[in-house]
This record gives C-alpha cells, structure tokens and sequence, in this order.
C-alpha cells in the first residue's frame, strides 16, 4: 500500500519549502526528553521539556531562521561513583519547526521542567483582486509596467 503525498496535489502549489520541513522532522525526531506542547491562549504556547537533574548552564535555546533547537548536555562529575544509574544523564538537541512569525517570549527552568513560551501571530486576511485583461500582450506589458515601478 503506498502513501499518497498530499503536497503532490494539483491544486497545492509552491509548498515544496513545507514539504521539506516535514521530512526534516520526520528524520531527526527521538523521544529524549519527553515534552508537553501546550496552548495558554489562543495567540499563547509553551513548551516543557522534562529536564529533571539538568541545570540552566547544562541547557540551551536557540531561535535559528524558524527552527526551535534546545540542546541539553550534562557535565558528568568523575567523583560520583554510582551502584546504580537508572537516571540518563545524556546529551540531547531537541528541535521544532516554527511557522513564519512565531515568536519565543521566554524560557524558565521550573521543577525539572524546560519551559518555552512563544506568542503566534494573528493571521490577518488578505484579498487581493486581479484585473483580468483583454489578450496576453497587453497583460505582459503591465506586469513588466509592476516590476519597473517597484524596482525603482
């Protein structure tokens, strides 16, 4: 049984960038640390990453184009000797895609919990009415009119 891809559809151009961000995703996902995704408000999210035994100079947020990348590393101490270790102490790089405009407002280390808090923009309706000419030349000349005037 093959997958159909939905960006592969007629009617959906020019979402080849999506496309390739979901693949991304798809590829570098693994479930260390596990994390909630929450929505405080209709325009408010947050992020917790369970981050317990891992200090604030262990973590790092970063904002790289619209990628989300948190990186965990603990320094391990060599005067610790352990009978037992159940508790991971690894590295990690956690990373989420950001749609175009999403802003992180914040990051605090409470509990053993990582928190990211970001604010989505307002999506704002757009219509635009495109004149339709008589014949091709005449259309060609004004789009070529457009380009001139907003080049200069």
């Amino acid at each position: 049984m093959t997958i159909e891809n939905p960006f592969h559809n007629p009617f959906m151009l020019g979402f080849d960038e999506i496309e390739n961000m979901l693949l991304q995703i798809t590829k570098g996902s693994e479930s260390f640390p596990p994390y909630n995704i929450e929505q405080l408000s209709p325009s408010e999210l947050r992020i917790s990453l369970a981050v317990a035994g891992y200090q604030e100079k262990d973590l790092s947020v970063l904002q790289e184009d619209n990628q989300l990348i948190i990186r965990g590393q603990q320094q391990q101490d060599p005067k610790r000797y352990f009978l037992h270790r159940g508790i991971a102490a690894r590295s990690f790089i956690k990373s989420f895609v950001l749609a175009d405009g999403m802003k992180i407002s914040g990051a605090f280390l409470e509990n053993g919990l990582l928190n990211i808090d970001m604010i989505k923009p307002v999506k704002q309706k757009k219509v635009k009415r495109i004149a339709i000419s008589q014949n091709e030349t005449k259309h060609l000349l004004e789009t070529k009119k457009e380009k001139h005037d907003t080049t200069d």
